[in-house]
């Protein structure tokens, strides 16, 4: 979803700051904010699910026998993710529109979004976006700020107090510790970049919704690209820190980015390289999905470095 947000919202956006014209007009007023609120439910209710996984891993009876799981498992969970946070965001369609102003300056037409229902709706659908218009501040501020925080920071006290009781009977320093502690810093500092890149917005929220008489629209569309902004930035952050923080995950990454630009040369050198990294590729992610592996697996040739 950080993807979608960067390669369709941010050209819309400096498209729209350069020529002061909506891109594809009423349809990115009502897009953009869909594609960026479901951003933030993506994230938040992933983030949860991590909270959670990490907590199975630090109570369960066989942490370092945990198998992996089964990808029907994680699909449903991915599904469930996605579609409550496109379900959630389905206000935002309905409740911005296209409109358009004069500069008294220059004389030129702009086009910019505003936060209006249509009155078109039906009456029962128009009191409910505007009843959601009305609670949007708070709803940000609690679902998609607070809830991803405070479940991150819970499950990680959590994880930590279960974790030093268990370390009092357990040697300290094996792999499965170091590979648990690793995966509760990434999730940590996910949650730290997350937490940073919307602190912004809900700040701007709150002080508008009590100054919003005495703002004027100049500054209201300053502040709305500067949200934007910490949104794109969040979005480009994430997958890279993502990629560095997940050593089994980047590395894999690398082997598929080598493997486009060499080409796919079946040279035996690269063959024996390969198969040497996809050996230490496939013990790191053992280590990193919590399943133990009796005894490496033969290192066979392979035709390609694919």
């Amino acid at each position: 979803w950080d993807f979608l947000i960067l390669f369709f919202c941010l050209p819309v956006v400096i498209f729209n700051e350069i020529t002061k014209k909506r891109l594809l007009g009423d349809v990115s007023c009502r897009i953009l904010p869909f594609m960026e609120v479901s951003s933030l439910g993506v994230t938040t209710f992933s983030l949860c699910a991590l909270g959670i996984d990490r907590f199975h891993a630090a109570t369960s009876p066989q942490a370092s026998a945990r198998p992996i799981e089964q990808c029907q498992s994680i699909i449903a969970k991915l599904a469930v993710i996605w579609v409550g946070s496109m379900t959630l965001s389905v206000p935002e369609i309905l409740l911005w529109q296209l409109a358009q102003d004069t500069s008294p300056v220059s004389g030129t037409v702009t086009e910019y979004c505003t936060m209006k229902p249509s009155s078109n709706l039906p009456e029962s659908v128009y009191s409910l976006v505007l009843t959601y218009q009305n609670a949007r501040m708070w709803w940000y501020f609690g679902c998609y700020f607070c809830l991803p925080i405070l479940f991150t920071v819970s499950c990680q006290l959590v994880t930590r107090r279960i974790s030093g009781t268990e370390k009092k009977t357990e040697c300290r320093g094996t792999k499965h510790s170091q590979c648990e502690s690793h995966l509760n810093c990434t999730i940590i500092g996910l949650t730290i970049i997350y937490g940073l890149c919307t602190t912004p917005e809900n700040v701007c929220n709150i002080v508008v919704a009590y100054m919003s008489p005495d703002v004027s629209k100049q500054t209201l569309d300053l502040l709305n690209l500067i949200n934007q902004f910490f949104l794109f930035f969040k979005c480009s952050v994430t997958p890279v820190l993502l990629l560095c923080l997940c050593r089994p995950l980047g590395q894999a990454f690398m082997d598929c980015c080598c493997c486009c630009c060499e080409g796919c040369s079946p040279d035996t050198a690269s063959s024996e390289g390969s198969a040497d990294s996809k050996l230490k590729t496939e013990m790191s992610s053992s280590i990193f999905f919590d399943k133990p592996r009796e005894s490496p697996p033969p290192l066979l040739a392979l035709g390609t470095p694919c």
